[in-house]
């Protein structure tokens, strides 16, 4: 097996999973997980330090994302008719299975300042170091950041509980009288 078949095999899914609470879309995390490696093929020999691979991997799929988000933010699609399968459906959650799922859930809906460092955090496993690294800002920023998202989420979870439906009827039984009678 080559160095790069191995580094694919060792960090390929937490890179996944990393894009994906970023984009929040699995199509577009792979793209991110892919052209990480693409950038690791073309210039990762000039990495001197092999065991900082972990981070060169996770701060280049995290650029790769930023560059890809002010690219959408100049030039937004429009079309909804090919994105329609991505929307929410409208049929209720029959129920909420367990309160990290509903974590995850929350964390999607956090801004990325927080939701970046709980992910490599809490997810990844990643240390104060390698996130600070990984995102470019001072450690003392990674702990704040990973404070404050932490108090938005139990917020976000006492505001909203799981049980709470998602879309509310007025039910008008006079109305029904009316058509049938």
């Amino acid at each position: 097996m080559t160095e790069f078949e191995e580094l694919v095999d060792a960090h390929y899914q937490p890179l996944y999973r990393f894009g994906y609470s970023l984009a929040k879309n699995p199509d577009r995390a792979a793209d991110l997980v892919q052209q990480t490696f693409v950038i690791w093929a073309e210039k990762g020999h000039q990495l001197k330090d092999r065991s900082k691979a972990k981070t060169w991997l996770f701060t280049t799929l995290y650029r790769e994302h930023l560059s890809h988000a002010r690219r959408s933010a100049k030039f937004p699609e429009r079309d909804l008719e090919d994105s329609e399968h991505l929307l929410p459906s409208n049929e209720p959650d029959v129920e909420r299975h367990l309160d990290a799922q509903r974590a995850l859930e929350l964390l999607e809906g956090l801004d990325e300042t927080f939701r970046a460092p709980l992910t490599l955090f809490y997810l990844q496993q990643n240390s104060y170091k390698e996130i600070a690294a990984i995102l470019d800002v001072p450690i003392g920023t990674v702990m704040s950041r990973i404070s404050r998202g932490k108090d938005q989420l139990r917020r976000k979870m006492t505001a909203e509980p799981a049980s709470a439906p998602t879309k509310i009827v007025d039910f008008n039984p006079d109305a029904l009288k009316k058509n049938n009678g």
